[in-house]
Formats: C-alpha cells, structure tokens, sequence
C-alpha cells in the first residue's frame, strides 16, 4: 500500500488524472478533473503517478456585504 502526498497528481482508470486532497492508512480523497470529489479505501485504490497538469479552476466570486444600517 503506498500512501501519496498531499497535491500529488495521479491516474485512476475508472476517473481519470486527478489531484490528492487526502491520503491516510484508511481513506484517499482524490479530486478528479472531470469527476469531482471521490473517496476511495487506500487499501484496494489502484493509482498510477501522473505528469498531466491540474486544469485551472475558476475561481469564485467572493459574496457581496450586505448593506450596514445607519445607527438611529
């Protein structure tokens, strides 16, 4: 069992090349390209190192304050 690093690119031949967000003796979190989010049980994940680059994510629009009301 070979526990990957934080931010590590990898393949996974269901989902693709994706980025690891967790890995532990227990579970790994990948986040997939074009899949999203999938938990996997560390012990029986086949992962393969990959040299694709992450694609940029857009980023988010902060959210607009709402108004302050003036002190009467």
């Amino acid at each position: 069992m070979k526990l990957y690093s934080i931010g590590a690119r990898v393949s996974q031949p269901t989902y693709g090349p994706g980025t690891i967000m967790l890995a532990n003796e227990h579970h790994t979190i990948i986040d997939f390209d074009e899949h999203g989010s999938r938990t996997f049980a560390t012990s029986i994940v086949r992962l393969e190192a990959s040299d694709t680059l992450a694609p940029e994510r857009p980023k988010r629009a902060r959210r607009k304050a709402a108004p302050r009301l003036a002190k009467a």
